[in-house]
């Protein structure tokens, strides 16, 4: 799977692992930067990332920053992504199973490491259930 990476200087050491870990997984991590922990914008690296899994170029996103919370409110502006702000195992497997998150957000300031791995490992492997959550979230991205 071609996941999109993004993140400002606030997330670039835990992009770094995931990076490593989708390899190994035998996922294709595509990186939108940023490149160092030199202060940057996160928009103008979270953006693209969040355009990426719009378009299809990438199947799925994770983008990182302190909190992830302007992350992932940056991610959800751009049509078709559904970005989804994880602080535990649960709440990355809700947010696939009932929301079929495209995109993950997550803090580096606020997620340790291990449990940051955890969660995308979950997230990468945990299926949308369909069903009802689905009509659902087509009534509300409309055509």
């Amino acid at each position: 799977m071609k996941v999109s990476l993004g993140t400002d200087h606030a997330g670039f050491r835990l992009k770094e692992k995931v990076k490593e870990l989708l390899e190994s997984l035998g996922h294709e991590p595509v990186d939108f930067g940023t490149f160092s922990e030199e202060a940057v914008d996160y928009p103008v690296f979270v953006r693209p990332a969040a355009e990426a899994v719009a378009r299809g170029d990438c199947e799925r996103g994770i983008v990182f920053g302190g909190s992830g919370n302007g992350e992932a409110m940056t991610a959800n502006k751009v049509r078709g992504v559904r970005c989804a702000l994880c602080w535990s195992e649960e709440s990355a497997r809700l947010s696939r199973e009932h929301n079929d998150a495209n995109v993950l957000s997550l803090g580096e300031r606020l997620v340790p490491e291990e449990l940051a791995l955890a969660i995308v490992r979950l997230w990468l492997q945990t299926p949308f259930e369909g069903g009802r959550h689905a009509r659902r979230i087509a009534q509300l991205e409309g055509p």
